[in-house]
């Protein structure tokens, strides 16, 4: 499937119709989920419903916009009314929103196509996908590999080129982390620059919604699209949105020396030496662009870890508890009392990795441990944003790898959750100071799984992240290298 760009001149030229790129899209998504299993829901008829009003407008001599009739995956931890919104929980079932969350309304008046609903970590949680109640996801390069996580469904969806582009959330990583091991291109905008109106929260101050695509521009048109202000939420940023595109260049020179910076405490123990290797050439790349590198130090950049794995689940053990068996969702039959009800929901409704973060993070609450473990977490989150600030006064961009390492077998560390929680190891601390961050691929190991390169920006500098990313992309070859899935 081609580009946004190159559909839309195929749609505007009437050298293919919307239905046309619609249904390619559906027959590819049959043709691979039986191994894939990337989608929970795909929503056929409403696709060729608004396959067809594009085509309306395009018989009627309207203009359409570059996101009409463009086939996309849709996270289904984002609302969508009347279509099924589970989480990837069994809580959550047979839960219809009645409302559109912001984002998803945005795609629709653009004349975006949603193909379907793709699967996730239950509730987000997790960084390989194999926390779904209902499926796990297979990666396309190697079908015996995990995509990543929590955004796994949408990363695979797009690299096997079952949709155009999809829509991912990112709280510590759950975009960038499953782009890299699934070898296309993810972003984690500003917190407040997209609304979360009508995401289902999972950790409130660190949760961002944010596109993935093939390449750098296809990222930066649907974030054009979602972008901007909106009263419903009130953590959005009232920021004008420039015009993304503007700033996609093959080279940095034309805008003047941009200096990049490498997050040294990124590099050494625990990284792949396949993946350093890599990561090492793209940064070798960027300075043959024109860019100025330097080595910057975040000291605090390694207790990201920790920090956010008592503040994600204390934001968690409050959100979740709604799901309770009185409102909506699934409810426990035959319960003795209302204590009851409320226990066994929960035991039944919900898995074993979102009862262990709603532990964690009740406790890190708890009267006694508040101070000790919470409190302290916040002034850790601090010292963190601060090593950012002290960074970004140095330079324009911050690199380092995306992930550890490439993606790993699914089941090999589902016994060990804290060696899966170390997958988001780098992505982490660009959430706790609500940071931009990118992952772009930049290479592959000796089993042809793909590595991705990480670039962090101020807050509201996605153009620099635009700008860097499609200057390296466009000066090497791997956004051309596809997985064969048959």
């Amino acid at each position: 499937m081609a580009s946004i760009r190159e559909l839309h001149q195929q749609l505007v030229s009437k050298e293919r119709s919307a239905v046309e790129i619609t249904q390619e899209a559906l027959e590819r998504i049959q043709a691979l989920e039986p191994k894939l299993h990337s989608f929970l829901c795909v929503t056929a008829d409403r696709a060729l419903e608004q396959a067809r009003q594009v085509d309306a407008k395009i018989a009627a001599g309207e203009e359409i916009g570059l996101l009409a009739g463009i086939p996309v995956g849709i996270k289904d931890n984002l609302c969508t009314q009347g279509i099924p919104t589970t989480c990837g929980s069994r809580i959550l079932e047979n839960f219809v929103p009645p409302y559109e969350s912001t984002v998803t309304q945005k795609l629709a008046a653009a004349g975006a196509v949603m193909v379907g609903k793709t699967n996730l970590d239950e509730f987000a949680m997790g960084s390989s996908t194999e926390n779904s109640a209902y499926q796990v996801t297979a990666n396309p390069w190697d079908l015996e590999r995990v995509p990543g996580g929590s955004s796994g469904g949408s990363a695979a969806a797009v690299a096997a080129r079952e949709c155009v582009v999809a829509l991912g959330s990112d709280t510590g990583g759950s975009i960038r982390q499953p782009a890299s091991f699934c070898g296309v291109v993810g972003l984690k905008p500003t917190y407040g620059l997209v609304s979360r109106y009508g995401l289902v929260a999972y950790a409130s101050s660190l949760d961002q919604i944010g596109p993935f695509g093939r390449s750098v521009e296809d990222a930066a048109v649907l974030l054009q699209a979602i972008a901007g202000y909106d009263a419903k939420d009130s953590t959005s940023l009232n920021v004008e949105i420039p015009d993304y595109s503007k700033f996609l260049k093959p080279d940095l020179k034309p805008r003047g020396r941009r200096k990049i910076g490498v997050i040294q405490e990124t590099f050494g123990e625990g990284l792949d030496p396949v993946v350093e290797a890599a990561v090492t050439k793209a940064i070798q790349q960027l300075q043959d662009l024109g860019a100025e590198i330097q080595v910057i130090s975040c000291p605090s950049f390694r207790y990201g870890l920790p920090t956010y794995y008592i503040i994600a689940p204390s934001e968690a053990s409050a959100n979740l508890a709604r799901y309770d068996g009185v409102k909506y969702g699934f409810r426990s039959e035959d319960p003795d009392n209302i204590l009851a009800m409320y226990t066994k929901t929960r035991a039944q409704g919900f898995g074993s990795e979102v009862k262990r973060r709603i532990m964690i993070g009740t406790y890190a609450l708890s009267a006694g441990y508040y101070d000790a473990y919470y409190l302290k977490a916040q002034k850790v989150r601090t010292l963190i944003k601060q090593d950012f600030e002290r960074a970004f006064e140095q330079v324009d961009l911050l690199v380092c790898p995306t992930a550890p390492s490439t993606a790993f077998k699914a089941g090999e560390k589902t016994a060990d959750p804290l060696s899966m929680y170390l997958s988001d190891l780098m992505t982490i601390p660009v959430n706790l100071a609500g940071l931009p961050g990118l992952s772009v691929p930049c290479g592959f190991d000796d089993k042809g799984m793909p590595i991705g390169l990480q670039m962090i920006s101020n807050v509201l500098r996605e153009d620099i992240l635009f700008q860097v990313a499609y200057a390296y992309e466009q000066s090497t070859p791997w956004h051309e290298q596809l997985p064969y899935m048959g």
